[in-house]
């Protein structure tokens, strides 16, 4: 259901998903909105890594990442007629859920560690679950609390009570629309996105994607990004927009894996509208934009040859279930708590911001296959990162500048700028006891930009020797691996490439159980 913002070329749909790739043109934002860095014709290789590794995100943009984990609540017409997509034409009255407790999702996905909730406000179908003064299709004609329901209100008012940020998703098609296809549309579509960001309170993301089909007219539409971009940053100036937005990128794939090698700074040439346009005209998958499809974004090779970088992170989406909307066949298919987990591991622990999607179901509650998943994945979660095991270590590693701080503390602030010799930085970890462990996780404070190109994991063995037991590429604001479980007195973290002195945040070693 996710369309890259940089690879708009796309036309075909993806059958198991709600939304649609379209050849929608991603407008050029304004530079102050991005933490962008000009490329000059005459700066060398060295200049260049230099300038990226300087690149930092908003202050949107880093409180997102440190979100985490975020869900999507797919809920709307779909749900009661068992489609992925909606034609604009189903009867208000089929919406009618019996027991919708809002409060319900909310507090389950609290409880499971997540930071925000997006709504699927309107989905292509043009079903509006607030009451929009702009359009009859809505709850305002459901026979749900007689046709004085607000879903929209029940998810923002949860949100409020859970102390869990509140998003929206606003469907650029409508297919319900007679609008949609004119000029007069993207003043509609404007209206109802007023209301959703003056109405329900603070927004922390507004999600787009570039859906565009016919309309009742059969006629498609162009659709105004920049009035939208500019009335989101009017109205909720702290909101992240993604995916078909400036501060979020899409990962690439709805498979919940991000990249081996994830950076979040990548070269800015590729919103380029006249490039974009170019390759909307290619085959599916055949030429995309930039190659931001390819497992290889911002690696010094890549950005050599840029004009500008900028800071875009991956939000990285996979639903709870085959589909996006609740569909009663699937309850068997549900992702377990271990898969749920193996997803936080290539979502967050490769650098990005895991989005989940749980469908409420008809009765207008998360299923219960969902909530035993999402409870066994927050045990297994709490069961193998509540305690670093080099939480009591001896820490040895000279420093570039500053003073010694704590890497082993959970606490994302005291970051240390290691002394870097040869090239590398050493941290080395001495135990009371041996320890066993089979989880690294490393973090940079992305505040100071993402630096780390190559890392390893080693351990002293019995005879006292070094050996090596895992490694990585990039960090940026976490990175996780797993490997064959170890018990050893003394590790050390070597950081052996690198664009300029790294500012780590946190080192920990963890045992994930079977």
């Amino acid at each position: 259901m996710w369309l890259n913002s940089y690879s708009h070329f796309l036309k075909a749909t993806i059958a198991c998903t709600g939304l649609l790739f379209s050849s929608v043109v991603l407008p050029v934002v304004h530079a102050q909105e991005q933490n962008v860095v000009v490329i000059n014709p005459t700066d060398s290789p060295a200049d260049i890594v230099h300038k990226a590794a300087n690149v930092v995100p908003s202050e949107r943009q880093f409180n997102w990442q440190r979100q985490e984990l975020t869900a999507f609540l797919h809920y709307g017409v779909n749900t009661y007629t068992g489609r992925e997509w909606g034609d604009g034409k189903e009867s208000p009255a089929i919406f009618n859920p019996t027991d919708l407790d809002a409060d319900q999702w909310i507090r389950e996905l609290k409880s499971a560690g997540f930071k925000c909730a997006i709504l699927t406000c309107k989905h292509h179908d043009g079903f509006c679950l607030w009451p929009s003064a702009y359009t009859e299709h809505s709850v305002k004609h459901s026979p749900w609390k007689d046709g004085k329901g607000d879903v929209v209100r029940e998810v923002s008012d949860a949100c409020k009570k859970y102390g869990m940020d509140f998003g929206v998703y606003l469907s650029p098609w409508d297919r319900n629309s007679e609008l949609y296809g004119t000029e007069a549309y993207n003043d509609f579509f404007v209206k109802q996105l007023t209301e959703l960001l003056t109405l329900y309170g603070k927004v922390s993301e507004v999600w787009f994607d570039g859906a565009c089909g016919e309309g009742p007219n059969g006629k498609k539409q162009e659709y105004d990004f920049v009035r939208w971009y500019e009335l989101i940053r009017k109205l909720q100036p702290e909101a992240v927009i993604a995916v078909m937005g400036p501060d979020v990128r899409w990962v690439g794939t709805e498979t919940g894996r991000g990249r081996e090698m994830e950076w979040s700074v990548v070269p800015k040439d590729n919103l380029d509208q006249d490039a974009i346009a170019k390759n909307s005209q290619q085959e599916v998958l055949t030429a995309p934009v930039g190659d931001m499809m390819g497992q290889d974004l911002g690696s010094r090779k890549k950005i050599e040859k840029a004009k500008s970088l900028v800071w875009y992170p991956a939000e990285i989406d996979v639903s709870i279930r085959p589909g996006w909307f609740y569909h009663e066949a699937q309850d068997s298919k549900v992702k377990s708590p271990k898969e749920l987990m193996d997803i936080y591991f290539t979502s967050v622990g490769m650098n990005g911001v895991l989005l989940l999607n749980l469908p409420p179901n008809k009765e207008g509650k998360l299923a219960d296959a969902d909530v035993r998943s999402l409870r066994g994945f927050r045990q297994l979660y709490a069961t193998t990162f509540t305690d670093n095991l080099l939480a009591n270590a001896k820490v040895t590693c000279a420093l570039s500048e500053g003073k010694s701080r704590n890497v082993v503390d959970h606490n994302y602030d005291t970051s240390v700028l290691p002394k870097m010799k040869d090239g590398k930085a050493v941290f080395q970890f001495k135990l009371k006891n041996p320890a066993t462990f089979n989880v690294l996780s490393v973090q940079e404070d992305i505040r100071k930009g993402q630096r780390v190109e190559k890392f390893s994991l080693e351990v002293k063995d019995a005879k006292g020797n070094w050996k090596r037991v895992t490694e990585g590429t990039t960090v940026g604001h976490k990175r996780l691996l797993k490997f064959p479980v170890e018990t050893a007195k003394e590790v050390r973290l070597i950081i052996s490439e690198v664009r300029a002195v790294p500012a780590i945040s946190e080192i920990g070693l963890y045992r994930l159980r079977d």
